[in-house]
């Protein structure tokens, strides 16, 4: 799965001092820039024109590269110990770019058994002096999985691959837009959110409320060419036969209406005031809708939960998958490590073992909140069997914003219920359930396809700087780093 639909855009440092070869120097230079340009990356490095050799060892050379770094708003910064490497330059570099961009620090392997006479890097000692004139300067850094290596090997591919979905993490949730369409339930105070405090983490919130989305559904057209289409492309999404025309047509248009202003708005995720007022007051359910939108990567949150949003956000951030909210909805009765993630029925298809089915809301039907007619547009299904991660990031009323992380298996299970549900092997759930409940996280968990909990262990425990929580942590509660995709 690519990490991003465009190139990022990755500044790099080839770290070198004088002392040493620069004909080594820039043959792991070259071979860096192929490694990352084979990720897809558009690599901003100077050229030898620009530099000695194209790397950097000297002040001025730094305030080259980070004009550089500055006019292409690089996303992340690489910083490759060519050889030893000039520390005090690459401190430069970053400090005067001011990016505030994630960093990945390695060094370069030595090229033959260390003689008299043999031409040496000693990236194993200069790596040492670059993280700490990093840390010396106040800069957060990622080290590689294996941070002495040849940029041609493949732990150094993966660690890319890693350190490019960290960038796209942090970059993504400093510059987010959710839209916020309508309020929370009021039984529900667990998406209850400070919206101030989530602007200075990054994210802007826009708002929309639920009358207007009503209002605006309403003037739809029927013949309206996206209502058109929308409404084709709902009957080859799910199975529609359970279902009435007329609910059809209002969820294209309903769908309609929160495509364009999304688009208008600029917006990357969706929280929607899902239940009861939209089923009076419009006459279907918002599932089909929020399932669609997240399985094209806007990630829709039940309930106006904005935190929702954000950790659904990350997730889709950090695989390219497709995200969901779900409940934390039952623990089997018989393992004490599969729990069943569950929702109405507003999972994206990306999920699903077999086709979905339009259904109705069966928990507002049952209970007296809304008649059949108005709550049709569930989507349902079975999740098909596979890795999953986890991610719940939660704010409390004093403190930093905090976020839990789970890594688990989607299985078959006999047991069933309805709505959009998988049955989830967590290793050492009981413990990451007493987690969740003495740190205050609410009944919504974000999940996404493939184990990414590295990503987002490292993206949001190091660069966004929350407390992370996860089942084998070794110090609870603070950022720990971990090997990249549980290595």
């Amino acid at each position: 799965m690519p990490v991003s639909s465009g190139k990022m855009r990755i500044g790099f440092i080839p770290a070198h001092r004088g002392f040493f070869s620069p004909q080594l120097a820039a043959s792991m230079r070259a071979e860096t820039i192929q490694a990352l340009e084979r990720q897809g990356v558009e690599v901003v490095v100077p050229t030898p024109d620009q530099t000695k050799v194209g790397c950097v060892e000297n002040r001025r050379e730094a305030e080259l590269c980070a004009e550089l770094f500055r006019q292409h708003r690089v996303q992340g910064i690489v910083v490759g110990a060519v050889n030893f490497g000039d520390e005090q330059s690459v401190a430069w570099t970053i400090r005067l770019a001011q990016l505030d961009a994630p960093i990945l620090i390695f060094g370069c392997q030595e090229e033959e058994v260390l003689r008299p006479n043999t031409p040496r890097r000693d990236s194993f000692c200069g790596l040492l002096s670059i993280g700490e004139a990093l840390r010396q300067i106040g800069a957060r850094y990622s080290v590689a999985r294996r941070p002495i290596c040849y940029p041609r090997d493949a732990a150094f591919t993966q660690d890319l691959d890693w350190f490019l979905r960290v960038c796209r993490v942090v970059q993504g949730i400093r510059h987010a837009r959710y839209g916020q369409v309508g309020v929370m339930p009021d039984a529900f105070w667990t998406c209850r959110f400070d919206e101030k405090r989530l602007q200075r983490l990054g994210p802007t919130t826009v708002v929309l409320d639920l009358s207007e989305l009503i209002a605006g559904a309403e003037k739809m057209s029927d013949s309206d060419p996206m209502v058109q289409t929308i409404g084709r492309q709902l009957r080859e999404y799910a199975d529609t036969s359970a279902v009435s025309e007329s609910a059809l047509l209002r969820s294209a248009k309903l769908e309609a209406f929160l495509r364009r202003w999304v688009e208008e708005n600029g917006l990357d995720a969706l929280a929607i005031q899902c239940w009861t007022s939209i089923q009076h007051n419009y006459g279907v359910c918002t599932c089909a809708t929020m399932s669609r939108l997240g399985d094209e990567g806007v990630p829709c949150a039940c309930e106006a939960d904005i935190l929702g949003t954000l950790s659904m956000h990350a997730c889709w951030l950090a695989s390219g998958s497709p995200s969901a909210l779900a409940d934390w909805n039952n623990l089997h009765n018989q393992d004490d490590e599969l729990a069943n993630l569950w929702h109405c029925g507003v999972f994206p298809k990306a999920f699903a073992k077999g086709q979905p089915r339009y259904g109705r809301h069966e928990i507002m039907v049952s209970s007296g909140g809304a008649p059949e007619e108005l709550a049709q547009g569930t989507i349902e299904f079975v999740a098909k069997p596979g890795p999953v991660t986890l991610c719940r990031v939660n704010l409390e009323a004093e403190g930093p914003f905090q976020a839990v992380l789970a890594e688990g298996q989607i299985e078959d299970n006999p047991a069933q219920t309805f709505g959009a549900y998988g049955w989830c092997r967590i290793p050492g759930l009981q413990r990451l359930y007493r987690d969740v409940l003495l740190r205050h996280f609410p009944h919504h968990v974000a999940m996404t396809q493939g184990q990414v909990g590295n990503v987002l262990w490292e993206a949001l425990g190091n660069y966004l700087q929350m407390n992370v929580f996860y089942a084998d942590q070794v110090i609870p509660g603070q950022y720990t780093p971990r090997l990249p995709f549980g290595g």
